[in-house]
């Protein structure tokens, strides 16, 4: 088996399925030690999210595509992606009092959910097609800010009704989108290589889209120094896991 196609699996199955299981492992913390760690997981994300944007998946299209097609993808995906939120409820808040979590019901969470990991699996095979270096940052971001959603998501779950075994299991499905759309993109692309630097530009806005409309906003509603401190601190040390990560392969 091709060891690229081996690494996506593996990649992919810990970016979906590993992050909900991650996230149940969490709910054993009472509230408020979860909540604060959702929190710092959520920080870091916005970092290691701008730091794969910036430092691996924008620079490695440069190489395969011209910078002025590069930019007009990413531009075109933050509007996709803003356009894509207003029509679906793909992630929630984390606040539980949030007017998004009061109105959701359970289905719209698990079909938005299941949307966005397809997506994630996509941006998971077309890094590991561009080199194991890219794809192990990636899988990084994806997790560290897939970890936190899934928290949320369990909590909507539960209070719709859903027993936690319930909650786990259709969460764990709505994650396996991600491993079925990352295999057939795995494939697709290798057939027509020259898609690669389209994906990464279009990934790129994807994880650019999250940081900069949902997490880093979410930061500027804490404004006392400490929280502030924590928050610059964790956003370095994200975008230095990238830049290290990056200078070891």
């Amino acid at each position: 088996m091709n060891v690229s196609l081996i690494y996506t699996i593996i990649a992919l199955v810990a970016g979906s399925v590993g992050s909900v299981a991650l996230a149940a492992l969490l709910l054993l913390f009472s509230d408020k030690p979860l909540m604060r760690i959702s929190t710092y997981l959520s920080y870091l994300a916005g970092g290691t999210l701008l730091g794969a944007a910036f430092l691996g998946m924008i620079p490695n299209a440069l190489t395969m595509l011209d910078a002025a097609h590069v930019l007009q993808i990413v531009l075109a995906g933050i509007l996709f992606f803003f356009v894509l939120e207003k029509i679906i409820l793909w992630r929630t808040c984390r606040n539980k009092d949030c007017e998004r979590h009061l109105n959701a019901a359970a289905p719209m969470i698990l079909v938005g959910d299941a949307f966005h990991n397809a997506i994630d699996g996509i941006v998971i095979a077309a890094s590991f097609l561009t080199s194991i270096e890219m794809g192990v940052f990636v899988t990084l971001s994806v997790v560290f800010h897939e970890v936190p959603q899934e928290l949320g998501d369990f909590g909507i779950l539960l209070r719709s009704g859903l027993t936690k075994k319930k909650a786990l299991f259709y969460n764990a499905l709505s994650g396996s989108s991600a491993i079925v759309t990352g295999i057939l993109a795995f494939y697709f692309m290798q057939e027509l290589k020259s898609f690669i630097p389209y994906a990464l530009a279009f990934s790129a806005s994807s994880f650019l889209y999250i940081a900069m409309a949902e997490l880093i906003p979410e930061m500027h509603k804490k404004t006392k120094a400490f929280e502030s401190a924590v928050q610059i601190l964790l956003i370095i040390a994200g975008i230095l896991i990238i830049f290290f990560i990056k200078q070891i392969h």
